[in-house]
């Protein structure tokens, strides 16, 4: 029989005891009947659930390495940097629920179509907005201040991008989330150093370093770094 309890530190997300004893994160499904990358569903007390995969999640799977504060709660903005095909943005728009909102920044034009039919037509807390990251001015009339930017983009200058994006739309002592992918910032320097080079940058651009949660087993080269703006 399958088990879930809400997160003790976390609001909004819940933690699933599937058979055979393995645990995964959860979170409400907003868009009840709908999967987006093939997640399992379950329903628990007339309550249905979306089993969230560390494996294709970085921040499930920060969850699972010792997350110590999750910025993102119910009833916050957040500006998304890299969604993609929405696979972690459907889960923060689960936990914000719908008093918050998400903006899904992605560059690709196919990704940012699957992005809409999976995910933001059956959402209403979430706008896509086709962009490049890396130039904030041009999507500054579509994004009001928001609570929390979160990251993943797999560009060479990872961390200034959240930097400009920081200082653009971030509340002061708002929080960040950056995913950093070591080989994509430097393929020849080894991923700890990469790590320290980013953490450098968010320093130099005022942000309060206040974790860093390296990735493995579930991604390779990886790390999410926890900032504060100041």
């Amino acid at each position: 029989m399958v088990k879930v309890k809400p997160s003790d530190k976390f609001p909004g997300v819940y933690f699933v005891e599937l058979e055979g004893g393995q645990v995964r994160p959860a979170t409400v499904n907003l868009a009840p009947g709908v999967k987006v990358y093939g997640e399992n569903l379950i329903v628990v007390g007339g309550v249905e659930y979306r089993v969230w995969d560390p494996f294709r999640s970085k921040l499930a799977a920060s969850i699972l390495k010792g997350l110590e504060s999750l910025p993102i709660k119910p009833g916050l903005k957040v500006l998304y940097l890299g969604v993609a095909s929405g696979t972690t943005a459907s889960h923060v728009s689960d936990i914000v629920g719908p008093e918050g909102f998400v903006y899904g920044v992605e560059f690709a034009p196919r990704v940012m179509r699957e992005f809409i039919s999976r995910v933001c037509e059956h959402r209403s807390n979430v706008a896509p907005i086709l962009a490049d990251a890396r130039m904030p001015a041009l999507y500054s009339a579509l994004v009001q201040e928001v609570d929390v930017i979160y990251q993943d983009v797999a560009q060479p200058d990872q961390g200034k991008i959240l930097v400009d994006n920081a200082r653009m739309f971030l509340a002061r002592g708002g929080w960040t989330m950056l995913a950093v992918k070591a080989r994509s910032v430097n393929v020849a320097k080894e991923p700890s150093e990469v790590y320290r080079r980013e953490v450098a940058t968010l320093r130099e651009g005022g942000l309060r370093i206040e974790q860093v949660i390296h990735l493995e087993p579930y991604d390779v080269d990886h790390a999410m770094i926890i900032a504060r703006y100041e």
